[in-house]
């Protein structure tokens, strides 16, 4: 098998920060540089080169109002990731270091391993059984199987038929305003192969103390069971 030339650039351990910080300010989301994933399949590129000609004539940010993305906006970006860094991130960091415990590291360590495992346990357990469930009684709702490619994405399965739908469920804590919220290409790939595999859409679903959130999604399933039992 050839070996797979690769075109992007090591950043040492400066990645780990830089990657923090563009996760945390949303400065790589399809609303600042496009879909890129979906474009780059449109493309089809042969070459680096054409790649970038093509992303920079046709790339919009996704939006109500989308605009077009140019290699000054995306300096423009860089920018405000280095004023994020410098201004906040850096300042905070520095701050939990000089704070920072032998406790804190013990105390959480077990909290990310019993106490959030068991909350997230009891929302996803709540939201399905006592929100989906009574909404589309008919539905099968199993949780997806580790052996599931697409496991760490999709939470549960809801079978309709030989078919499902897939359901990620999300604590609104993790994103205060989950209308903001995109998933990541990553993330959009993974949905995009359950589909073709398991013929349903996944929907992300919202919870807020074991309840659904985003209630409008209730309407969406609906569609696509409705679709399913065509």
């Amino acid at each position: 098998m050839p070996k797979i030339r690769k075109f992007s650039i090591e950043f040492g351990k400066k990645e780990k920060v830089l990657n923090y910080a563009c996760q945390t300010y949303q400065l790589s989301r399809p609303n600042k540089v496009g879909a890129v994933m979906a474009l780059i399949r449109q493309c089809q590129p042969r070459t680096i080169d054409e790649w970038e000609q093509w992303y920079f004539e046709h790339a919009r940010t996704e939006g109500k109002s989308p605009v077009k993305i140019t290699p000054e906006s995306l300096e423009e970006l860089g920018v405000r990731l280095f004023e994020k860094i410098t201004e906040v991130v850096i300042p905070e960091w520095q701050e939990a270091f000089r704070n920072l415990t032998l406790q804190d590291c013990i105390d959480y360590i077990h909290n990310l391993t019993i106490n959030r495992t068991f909350d997230g346990y009891i929302r996803e357990k709540s939201v399905v059984n006592d929100g989906l469930a009574k909404h589309f009684p008919s539905i099968r709702f199993e949780e997806s199987p580790p052996e599931l490619d697409h496991a760490g994405d999709i939470d549960y399965l809801g079978f309709v038929g030989n078919k499902a739908f897939g359901i990620q469920i999300k604590p609104v804590t993790a994103k205060a305003n989950f209308g903001n919220y995109s998933p990541s290409e990553r993330m959009k790939a993974g949905f995009q192969n359950f589909e073709e595999e398991f013929g349903g859409r996944v929907f992300i679903v919202y919870s807020l103390e074991g309840e659904i959130a985003n209630l409008e999604v209730i309407a969406q399933i609906a569609v696509e069971v409705a679709r399913l039992q065509e």
